[in-house]
């Protein structure tokens, strides 16, 4: 379940986690968890453990991820950058017992073969994972989709993000399955998972077109929870889209959606 305003719960983050525990959701994903305030971040842990739900993903890196040829072109000032957003990320994890963090690779650089920016995105992760490893925590790199939402980034395809993080060799480095971007960017989904498998450390959803909730794109989305619960999957599915439809009636459209695409 991701953060957002709810007509069911209200405003306030802690009656929609209740609300989302009450529809029968076990975890909870923010992405701007590191940008609220300490009070927060504790009243949401609070909650979460009073309620037994696990918390997903929230960005690790805001800082180097958009805009930056961060990840591709060595640069002494992204290093220590991307580096001081994983030890503050680290204080937010321990705050919120939270094990994965989201992080972005920036841009490509046009002028430079993508070879050479692989090698420099692996040093980089390479120190990432230096700092994440001691705390048992995994960075999930984000495969995000060039023809939609995100032209020009360095990191676009889940085979792309295997390859790094089998040059990285580390726990703490996985691969963020996104499968709305995967589904824009080079479809193959079921054989894509099983491919990555042993890479992936986190799920999230959103149909296509549109980026909202299962059953109004052209994902089969049944069977493709139904093949990721026959592998075993225990984690996380973050729900990373908006609603088709607004107000209310949006809000209970996306409950049916996922109690119809749940095929267990």
């Amino acid at each position: 379940m991701v953060y957002g305003d709810s007509y069911a719960s209200g405003d306030d983050v802690v009656a929609q986690i209740e609300y989302a525990r009450d529809q029968g959701f076990t975890a909870w994903e923010d992405n701007g968890m590191a940008g609220r305030p300490v009070e927060e971040q504790e009243r949401i842990a609070a909650a979460l453990q009073r309620l037994g739900m696990t918390m997903g993903v929230f960005v690790a890196n805001f800082g180097t991820a958009f805009g930056k040829t961060s990840f591709s072109v060595p640069s002494d000032e992204h290093r220590q950058s991307f580096l001081a957003d994983l030890e503050a990320a680290v204080e937010v994890a321990r705050r919120v017992d939270a094990k994965w963090m989201t992080i972005v690779l920036g841009d490509r650089d046009p002028r430079l073969e993508l070879d050479f920016q692989h090698a420099q995105a692996i040093e980089m992760l390479k120190r990432g994972a230096e700092v994440f490893e001691p705390h048992d925590l995994v960075m999930v790199m984000e495969p995000l989709n060039p023809w939609r939402d995100h032209p020009g980034m360095l990191l676009a395809k889940v085979p792309q993000a295997y390859m790094l993080c089998k040059a990285v060799g580390s726990p703490a480095v996985k691969i963020l399955f996104d499968i709305y971007h995967q589904q824009i960017t080079e479809g193959n989904l079921i054989p894509n998972i099983d491919a990555a498998w042993d890479e992936i450390g986190y799920f999230q959803i959103g149909d296509n077109p549109g980026r909202n909730e299962p059953g109004t794109g052209e994902i089969n989305y049944r069977n493709v929870f139904g093949h990721i619960h026959s592998r075993g999957w225990t984690g996380v599915l973050g729900m990373e889209h908006g609603n088709s439809r607004p107000g209310p009636e949006g809000e209970q459209a996306v409950l049916a959606a996922y109690r119809a695409a749940d095929a267990f």
